[in-house]
């Protein structure tokens, strides 16, 4: 009897005992991650088919809706590294993707929306052999190496200085006044492969900011745990798709990341050029 009254204690307890908590998308970091863990396993099969889309689901590739059937996410990649920023307050992640697979080298930005339990919005900013400095090797070269991890909760920066810092960058290739941008030393900034910085305390990502650009149609995803924001924007009204990814220590830039689509088509100035001009390309 007395043990039969023990085996009861037991089954009893284990009834009783909470649920483990199982990953499920949603709107808190946890399911923000999940989400991204999620389609990076899709992109890596090419397969969807895993992936809680929305009905309404809106698929984005350097700024042109596109069907996902046709997309880059239906290739197969071989993602030889990732890092993802998870933004709660807007239900947003950004997953930096590098492609060094020698058959079709790509350099991703993927941003992901979430509507309570599904995915809303895939935008992807696409660069692959053609577009601005493209150079996923050098890309691989410099980016994991880089340090990207959490910073202290009693030093970080909240959203308002991450996007501030974001847009005084941006700002700045209008005008050319770099002196609102809160430069850090050092800092290395990679631009399509091309990396500025030479590992010395010296290094600047003041260097090669050109004037009369006006860069517009900035949208945001912040990540404040890793000191970090993404811009999508276009280098003027009807121009180049693009993605800046700042990392920010102590409210100075440390880092920024430069991804531009160039369409068919369009003349790519010459390296030692800053930049492609603000104008659409011709049809």
């Amino acid at each position: 009897m007395r043990r039969s009254f023990s085996q009861w204690i037991v089954l009893a307890a284990v009834l009783l005992a909470p649920a483990p908590v199982l990953a499920q998308v949603s709107c808190t970091r946890e399911g923000l991650q999940y989400a991204t863990n999620l389609y990076l396993t899709a992109q890596s099969k090419g397969d969807t088919s895993g992936l809680p889309l929305a009905k309404g689901l809106a698929y984005i590739e350097n700024m042109q809706e596109v069907d996902i059937k046709s997309g880059v996410i239906q290739k197969p990649l071989k993602i030889a590294f990732h890092r993802t920023l998870v933004d709660p307050a807007t239900c947003q992640t950004f997953t930096e993707i590098i492609v060094t697979d020698p058959s079709h080298p790509y350099v991703l930005g993927t941003r992901l929306r979430i509507n309570h339990d599904k995915i809303v919005e895939i935008e992807m900013l696409v660069t692959q052999k053609g577009d601005w400095l493209f150079n996923a090797d050098n890309y691989m070269k410099w980016s994991p190496n880089e340090n990207w991890g959490v910073i202290p909760p009693d030093q970080r920066d909240t959203r308002d200085p991450l996007v501030a810092a974001a847009n005084a960058y941006l700002d700045a290739f209008l005008e050319k006044k770099t002196d609102l941008v809160p430069w850090g030393y050092p800092c290395e900034r990679t631009e399509g492969g091309l990396r500025t910085g030479k590992g010395l305390p010296t290094d600047t990502c003041e260097v090669g900011v050109p004037a009369g650009v006006n860069i517009v149609a900035r949208r945001f995803v912040v990540d404040e745990t890793i000191g970090s924001v993404v811009a999508f924007c276009r280098f003027g009204v009807t121009g180049l798709p693009d993605t800046h990814l700042f990392r920010v220590e102590h409210g100075k830039l440390r880092y920024v990341h430069t991804l531009t689509h160039v369409p068919p088509g369009y003349v790519v100035p010459r390296v030692g050029q800053n930049r492609p001009p603000s104008t659409a390309p011709k049809n």
